[in-house]
């Protein structure tokens, strides 16, 4: 057997890895509760997960990591992780000494993205925008099937921009944790968006129920929620179609399962997209959850082993 690509989604609550062929094929995938809060337990198991899966296969592989932050390009530590034990950590350097090879390290939405425009549901694009639409709200940029991150490690930061022309219905600005206000994920992630509900309409739905009751036509108040929704999300991607022009937009996370999003955002991203045609996808992902492992291991793509 070849070299094989390994990669590892190192998540808030569970700790997947795969193995992957050279043509995609998964041959064995493998996942166990993350060691939260527990830095030097997480590298261990890691460690371990590594090495049993290459003594089950009889050979050793590349090894890719999705992370929930990204490397510091100043300091060579993990930054922006909303696992927030991983901050400040050394997780590439240590990785590479428990493992006693080189790893590469990369955002989860960044390893969406790669997965999908690899051999995904964008499969042949040149240039690929990757959204995470769930508890949070991410994206990953892919070029010429390559990670874009950039000179500060955060290119597709999208979440935490400035929600494109807010309106009355969006003030005022909401607070995020990042420290600004306003940000598209205060508005775009699932939590956000069944807060909203609930603080209007005292009622507690999931976003599911929501749009299940807004499908129905006999509730106004939840099809009202969902036509917010889409106008926003319709901003928001329209912004990264002026600055980027990307050739697919992928949508990701749970609230990628909404199937009026297809229809409706490229119906309504026109009136703020400047251009007089609009050739972007926006398509639904083809690997959904399995992204992530999928992608952190073509974070090896293109290299022979």
């Amino acid at each position: 057997m070849s070299r094989v690509r390994i990669g590892i989604d190192l998540g808030g609550t569970k700790t997947e890895i795969a193995a992957l062929s050279a043509d995609g094929e998964v041959l064995l995938r493998r996942r166990e509760p993350t060691a939260r809060g527990d830095y030097r337990g997480a590298i261990a198991a890691l460690g371990r997960m590594v090495r049993e899966l290459e003594a089950d296969l009889g050979v050793a592989g590349t090894v890719g990591v999705a992370t929930p932050g990204a490397v510091s390009r100043l300091t060579g530590r993990m930054k922006n992780a909303n696992s927030t034990w991983l901050n400040d950590r050394p997780l590439q350097q240590d990785l590479e000494r428990e493992l006693a090879r080189p790893v590469r390290i990369s955002n989860d939405a960044n390893c969406f993205a790669l997965s999908e425009a690899v051999d995904g549901a964008a499969r042949g694009a040149r240039v690929v925008f990757g959204v995470i639409l769930g508890t949070g709200v991410g994206a990953g940029i892919v070029v010429d099937g390559k990670v874009l991150e950039g000179p500060n490690g955060i290119a597709g930061e999208w979440g935490h921009n400035p929600l494109p022309l807010p309106c009355v219905a969006d003030t005022p600005l909401r607070a995020c944790y990042c420290g600004r206000s306003g940000c598209i994920e205060r508005y775009l992630s699932g939590p956000a968006w069944m807060a909203e509900y609930v603080a209007e309409h005292g009622i507690e739905l999931n976003c599911a129920e929501i749009v299940a009751q807004a499908d129905s036509g006999v509730c106004q108040i939840a099809g009202a929620s969902l036509d917010r929704y889409l106008d926003r999300l319709a901003r928001a991607l329209a912004g990264v179609v002026n600055l980027l022009d990307p050739d697919v937009i992928v949508l990701g996370g749970g609230l990628s399962n909404i199937s009026c999003l297809y229809e409706q955002i490229p119906e309504r991203w026109g009136r703020y997209v400047f251009s007089d045609s609009i050739l972007t996808r926006l398509v639904p992902p083809l690997y959904g959850d399995s992204s992530g492992v999928r992608g952190a291991a073509w974070l090896w793509n293109g290299v022979d082993g």
